[in-house]
């Protein structure tokens, strides 16, 4: 019996096998990505100012790492956990119109994150933003652009399916949508993570809306930065958010898989309101937010999307190890060394 892997499950693909077609999942749902939202690729930093407001504070609780620079007095940076801020000002900077935006490689190291089948302490995404009109502020356009990522999702996995034979497609045809509130509802018994797999089994692919305010239990069904994502607009009288999660069922891990976390930003109201709620007003003096309180950032939604478990998904691997090099557990490593499982150092 395995403790890392599932019961019989053997990889369909070497090492070298795995190399190529990851390869070949990110140039292919780079293209497709940033075709059907037209986004334009950019550079993105490693690491930001510490105290300048740019770097994702995530769950509020999670520590970057942190360096200084000896040339420039010893000044202190911050690895970005996520580009979630530093897009907005990206937009800015470039101008950029509504309905256009960029995407970038996004690699990030989270220390605080747990180890297991799906996270590791690197995380590799596609960093997205759009510029977006104020008319567009509402749960529908929401769903316009999960639909549009969702097709993109659709599409890889059909090309990859193509390319390489033994990677069949699992999604289904269509993304069904499901508020927090109404799963909690349904599901009062269940933790916020036995929702997510009950309903991922279920549909098979789900973009669940509002992650970050507390439910009817007092429990949120995720953790949220109280100043990128919308998470405490009423987007009508029952529900409450402006974001969300893409998660889809891992037929391999007979599990629920979370592909990318993604929403309408903060506006100016809503970044003052939910400062507040976590207790943390004195942000607003941030290089960050003055900018955004003061008019200068555009309007945007915006996201990320994970790059190595799109690559465990649509490969049919098992542990993120096998498509991405990390640090990984010594007990992993053994039983993957015993299952002849290749992993990634």
């Amino acid at each position: 019996m395995s403790s890392f892997f599932p019961e019989n499950y053997t990889p369909t693909m070497n090492q070298i096998q795995t190399e190529r077609a990851i390869k070949y999942i990110k140039d292919t749902f780079e293209r497709e990505l940033s075709a059907g939202l037209k986004l334009s690729r950019v550079t993105s930093p490693l690491f930001v100012p510490r105290g300048s407001g740019i770097n994702d504070d995530l769950n509020g609780v999670e520590r970057p790492v942190r360096f200084q620079i000896g040339n420039l007095d010893n000044m202190e940076m911050e690895i970005v956990q996520s580009l979630a801020k530093w897009k907005r000002l990206a937009l800015a900077n470039m101008g950029l119109k509504p309905n256009s935006g960029l995407y970038t490689d996004m690699n990030a190291i989270r220390p605080d994150d747990e180890i297991d089948a799906i996270h590791s302490l690197y995380v590799d995404q596609w960093d997205w933003e759009l510029v977006m009109s104020e008319k567009d502020r509402n749960i529908e356009f929401l769903k316009k652009i999960v639909k549009k990522i969702y097709s993109s999702l659709k599409r890889t996995e059909f090309l990859v399916s193509e390319m390489f034979p033994t990677c069949y497609p699992t999604l289904p045809d269509r993304i069904t949508f499901i508020y927090s509130e109404d799963a909690q509802k349904e599901y009062p018994h269940l933790t916020p993570q036995q929702r997510e797999k009950v309903l991922a089994e279920k549909f098979g692919a789900i973009f669940l809306i509002g992650i970050g305010s507390p439910l009817a239990d007092g429990i949120s069904q995720g953790g949220r930065a109280p100043d990128y994502d919308d998470w405490s607009t009423p987007s009508d009288p029952e529900h409450t958010g402006l974001n969300g999660d893409i998660i889809v069922w891992d037929t391999v891990r007979g599990d629920s898989l979370e592909l990318s976390s993604m929403g309408i930003r903060v506006d100016i109201e809503t970044l003052l309101r939910q400062l507040e709620i976590r207790k943390c007003p004195e942000r607003a003096e941030l290089y960050w937010h003055r900018r955004l309180l003061n008019g200068e950032l555009p309007q945007t939604i915006g996201g990320g999307i994970g790059q190595s478990r799109l690559c465990m998904l649509l490969l049919q691997k098992a542990h993120i190890g096998e498509v991405q090099s990390s640090v990984w557990p010594q007990e992993v490593l053994n039983e993957a060394k015993r299952l002849n499982i290749p992993i990634m150092l």
